[in-house]
C-alpha cells in the first residue's frame, strides 16, 4: 500500500527545531490557551456532536449559514469523509500537492489522474487545467490547494471562478483547500458558494492558530444534502470538547490575530527567501508561510544531525530528493535555520 508521509514527525527523531511543519510562527493565541485551561472541568462531559456554538460563531465570521458548515477532526478528516460520501469514480489532482487528496480518493476506490505543474512556471496553475476538466478523462472530483502545498503558489481568483463554472456545468465536485489562505490576504472562494453547489471549501484552525494537536477543521458547502451525507460518514463525536473550546476562543479575536500574523509572515518569508538565495539555492516564489527550494546537495540528514528537521519533498509527485520545504518562523529561529544550512553545505 502506498505510504503518504508528512512533516512534523518529531516522535521518531531527535529534533530541536521543526521546520517541516507550517504553523503560525506566533504560536497559539493567548486567548485560546486561557480558554483551554479554564474549560478543563467541562471536558468530563461529551462534546456537542453538532458543534452548534462553534458553527454559529464560524457562520458569523465567514458570513455563511450555519447549516452550510460541518466541523471535523481536522481538514484531513473531512477530505476523507467527502470522498467516502461522494464515492467519485475519477479524481483529478494537481502535482505536486498535498498527498491527503490522493489518499482519500484511493480510499474511495477512485481512479486518480494528476495534472503536472511545471517548474518553469514556478509550479503555478494556469488555464490548461480547464482543458483537463473538460477532456476525455472527465473527472467527477477535482481538488485544488490554494495556496498550494508545498509550492506556496496562489491560484488567481478569476481562474478559480472559471473552474467553478466548468465543474458546476459538468457536475464535478470542486474542493478548494484554503487552510493556508489566511496567511496570504488573498480572497476566499466563499462568495462563489451559493451559485455553485458543486463547490466545497475545506479549512482548518490548524495553521493560523497553531492548533495542530487539537484537530479542528471545517467544510463549507451550499449543497445541504452533501453536508448531511458527509456528516453521516463520521463518528458522532468527531470534534472534542477542548477543540470546540479552542475554536470559539480563536474566533473571538480573529481580525487582529490574522493581521499581525500576515505582517510577521511577510517579513520573515522575505528574510528566509533572501537567506536561501544567498546560500545558492533555487528558491520558488511563495505567498504562504513556507518556502520550497532546490538543493543540489543532500540536506535532510546533515540538518537532522544538527537537530533541525526540514521537509524532504522527495515523495511529492513532480519533485524529487533535491527539493525541500521549510516553514517560516520567528527571526531567531530563522537565523538558526540559515546557519544550520550554511554548515550543512560546508
Amino acid at each position: 500500500m502506498k505510504k503518504f508521509d508528512h512533516g512534523g514527525d518529531v516522535y521518531s527523531r531527535d529534533v530541536d527545531l521543526d521546520f517541516s511543519v507550517n504553523l503560525n510562527p506566533l504560536g497559539m493565541p493567548p486567548a485560546v490557551r486561557e480558554a483551554l485551561r479554564a474549560g478543563v472541568d467541562s471536558y468530563a462531559a461529551y462534546p456537542d456532536p453538532h458543534c452548534r456554538a462553534l458553527r454559529a460563531a464560524l457562520a458569523r465570521a465567514l458570513r455563511v449559514e450555519p447549516w452550510q458548515l460541518l466541523c471535523g477532526n481536522g481538514a484531513a478528516d473531512l477530505i476523507i469523509r467527502l470522498c467516502l460520501a461522494r464515492k467519485p469514480e475519477k479524481a483529478l489532482l494537481c502535482a505536486p500537492t498535498f498527498s491527503e487528496y490522493e489518499k482519500a480518493a484511493l480510499l474511495s476506490s477512485a481512479r486518480v489522474k494528476k495534472f503536472i505543474l511545471r517548474e518553469e512556471d514556478d509550479f503555478a496553475l494556469g488555464g490548461g487545467i480547464l482543458g483537463e476538466l473538460t477532456g476525455s478523462y472527465a473527472p467527477d472530483l477535482f481538488f485544488l490547494c490554494n495556496p498550494n502545498n508545498p509550492t506556496g503558489q496562489l491560484t488567481c481568483p478569476a481562474l478559480i471562478g472559471q473552474i467553478a463554472a466548468v465543474c458546476e456545468k459538468r457536475g464535478t465536485l470542486f474542493v478548494v483547500d484554503e487552510c493556508f489562505l489566511p496567511f496570504t490576504g488573498a480572497p476566499s472562494a466563499r462568495p462563489l458558494l451559493n451559485a455553485h453547489p458543486h463547490l466545497v471549501i475545506v479549512d482548518a484552525f490548524t495553521k493560523l492558530y497553531a492548533m495542530a494537536g487539537l484537530r479542528l477543521g471545517f467544510m463549507i458547502s451550499a449543497d445541504r444534502r452533501l453536508v448531511e451525507k458527509v456528516a453521516a460518514f463520521g463518528q458522532s463525536w468527531s470534534v472534542s470538547a477542548p477543540a470546540q473550546t479552542a475554536g470559539l476562543a480563536a474566533l473571538s479575536g480573529d481580525g487582529e490575530w490574522t493581521a499581525r500574523t500576515r505582517a510577521v509572515v511577510a517579513a520573515e518569508r522575505a528574510f528566509v527567501r533572501a537567506g536561501l538565495r544567498e546560500l545558492g539555492f533555487k528558491v520558488y516564489d511563495s505567498a504562504a508561510n513556507y518556502i520550497l527550494f532546490r538543493s543540489e546537495k543532500p540536506l535532510f540528514e546533515p540538518m537532522l544531525a544538527q537537530g533541525v528537521l526540514i521537509r524532504s519533498c522527495a515523495n511529492y509527485t513532480g519533485l524529487d530528493e533535491r527539493y525541500y520545504r521549510v516553514g517560516v518562523k520567528r527571526r531567531a529561529e530563522n537565523e538558526r535555520l540559515l546557519a544550520a544550512l550554511r554548515r550543512a553545505l560546508a
